[in-house]
């Protein structure tokens, strides 16, 4: 072992106060924490770190010569300083922290999140010498929890808007139709026009076991979602320019951002009134895609007040993770929307 370095079984067996015989239970104990997968450190009670085992020096990048006999706090951010001061008092007083959620810097400078627990270590004579912390990443734990409340969030919003469309559907087909059955038939093929639009979003099961990556192209895309305010002669919603494969990594975002588009048309745009009508163009230019949607026919329709509701913030973080450029204009007779993507943005496969 290099000069400088204690070992937590150095630790232990000093502690013990003498070196271990063989089948010592003491230096069995130390052999399991030194290679325990988890973070495992002790320190003094001025906060110095006394002893250092493998698992730490994989969560945080040191060895244990760079950190012995340092302070802890090299590990602390800085707007987390305060920590250090309040866990010493409790361990002072023989307290036990259990499970603190925290964030801690690892050498390279990059952030973690991690759980701590945190018990006072006492010597022969019962006099609280120091602290043992067991420190477990807990990074990827929550993302996947900010991710399942995004996800909730979105499910949310996304089932308000399939009711309020569904809504919108009926509406627009009692408007129309001349008998109870001609309703019915109307409403059925709208609902089911949307249901492939929104089946589009989602992965599908190949021979019943595996997931298939969803893809298709932007006009089927774009087809499929404006299909049910389509009349009779698909004049209510035209599609027209370059057509361009839309590959599965962007496939969701991209029809979330359109489901937004025509949902926002059927509350308050041309969609919403049966005389309106959406005009979608697009062109290629370079490496990029312009995508113009021009709604015509509809009530007058105003700038938002400022105040932005999920669906704005939705369309934000689309618009980021697209690398697309979004511009409205206001215009007396419609909506104007001027998306422009980059093609290999359109076309990346997933990965």
């Amino acid at each position: 072992m290099a000069e400088g370095r204690q070992s937590l079984t150095q630790a232990v067996y000093e502690a013990a106060g003498s070196r271990p015989e063989p089948h010592d239970p003491a230096a069995l104990l130390a052999a399991i924490v030194e290679s325990s997968e988890d973070a495992i450190l002790s320190k003094d009670l001025r906060g110095i770190i006394t002893s250092w085992n493998g698992g730490a020096q994989r969560l945080f990048g040191y060895t244990g010569e760079e950190v012995i006999g340092k302070s802890i706090t090299i590990l602390i951010p800085e707007d987390r300083l305060s920590e250090e001061p309040a866990i010493l008092a409790r361990i002072h007083a023989g307290e036990r922290v259990d499970h603190f959620e925290t964030i801690r810097r690892r050498k390279d400078g990059t952030l973690l999140d991690i759980s701590l627990t945190i018990s006072p270590v006492r010597s022969a004579d019962g006099r609280i010498v120091g602290a043992s912390k067991v420190a477990r990443d807990i990074t990827e734990r929550k993302r996947a929890a900010e991710r399942q409340a995004l996800l909730m969030r979105e499910m949310h919003h996304r089932i308000k808007n399939l009711f309020a469309l569904a809504g919108g559907l009926v509406t627009l087909a009692a408007r129309t139709a001349d008998s109870p059955a001609a309703l019915a038939r109307a409403v059925k093929e709208r609902l089911i026009a949307l249901a492939r639009a929104h089946e589009m979003t989602l992965p599908s099961l190949h021979d019943g076991h595996s997931l298939t990556e969803p893809s298709t192209t932007l006009f089927r895309l774009l087809e499929g979602l404006v299909a049910p305010y389509r009349d009779a002669d698909n004049a209510r919603a035209v599609v027209a320019g370059h057509d361009v494969e839309v590959g599965a990594r962007n496939l969701v975002n991209l029809a979330l951002l359109f489901h937004e588009f025509v949902t926002n048309a059927a509350k308050y745009g041309a969609l919403s009134v049966p005389e309106g009508g959406i005009a979608i163009s697009t062109l290629l230019v370079d490496d990029t895609l312009h995508l113009t949607w021009a709604e015509k026919g509809g009530p007058l329709v105003t700038p938002p007040d400022g105040i932005t509701g999920f669906g704005s913030r939705l369309e934000h973080s689309i618009k980021g993770a697209l690398g697309a450029t979004i511009l409205r204009e206001w215009r007396r007779d419609g909506l104007v929307i001027r998306l422009s993507i980059p093609i290999s943005v359109l076309s990346a496969a997933s990965g």
